[in-house]
């Protein structure tokens, strides 16, 4: 199952058992929440990534409860810091993302809130893959500078409204993000950040990020 251990201040530290595996999160849940976003990360990232906690706070301002977890375990991770194989297994990627959604659905706080996936990177792939197989699950998908290209043949199987939202001098993943658009058979929108890097580092452009998917997610997950 998991377990939950209250922190000084939200989010609330969570403990997720999936067999063998366990991983880390922080999860936080506003008073009347209209839905549940779940981050997937990626490309050695994990739930302390400040610009993804920035994002977070900005979803929870606006009623949406927000669950960042580390898709790798802290082995996994060494690993990965050395080969840079994990954060490119998309299939396992997903796997993890998909069982987490099950365990979140079962707690309780959060059983009865529509569910939705942002990604980052590698992430993005691993949200759109794992939102194919459940289709009736996932009702948004927000993908930050991510490689939704890694998704392959899930383009199509996406049913969810998807935005995908890319800094303008990332010249290479914006044209990753082209192709994908146009596999994408569910409602979709590309959005490109003028004169952001992938990172959004620049003064101003993460908070366009976070307005952008927090619109999305209130359109899409019950919100007026």
């Amino acid at each position: 199952m998991g377990r939950f251990t209250k922190m000084k201040n939200d989010p609330t530290f969570v403990e997720i058992q999936l067999g063998s595996t366990r991983l880390e999160g922080n999860l936080s849940i506003p008073i009347d929440s209209i839905g549940m976003v779940l981050f997937a990360h990626g490309s050695g990232s994990g739930r302390k990534s400040p610009r993804n906690r920035f994002v977070a706070r900005e979803l929870n301002q606006k009623r949406i409860a927000t669950l960042l977890f580390d898709l790798l375990t802290v082995k996994e991770e060494e690993l990965d810091m050395q080969t840079g194989h994990l954060r490119f297994d998309i299939s396992m990627l997903s796997e993890r993302l998909l069982g987490v959604t099950d365990w979140l659905l079962r707690h309780s706080l959060a059983s009865d809130l529509s569910i939705g996936y942002f990604g980052a990177s590698t992430g993005a792939a691993a949200a759109l893959v794992a939102a194919a197989k459940i289709p009736q699950t996932v009702k948004a998908i927000v993908s930050r500078g991510g490689r939704p290209d890694l998704a392959g043949s899930s383009l199509d199987q996406v049913k969810c409204p998807t935005l995908l939202l890319v800094g303008g001098y990332d010249d290479v993943v914006i044209d990753l993000n082209k192709h994908a658009l146009s596999q994408l058979q569910s409602e979709k929108k590309l959005v490109i950040i003028p004169e952001a890097t992938h990172l959004f580092e620049e003064p101003g452009k993460l908070e366009l990020v976070a307005q952008h998917a927090g619109n999305w997610f209130v359109k899409y997950l019950g919100g007026s």
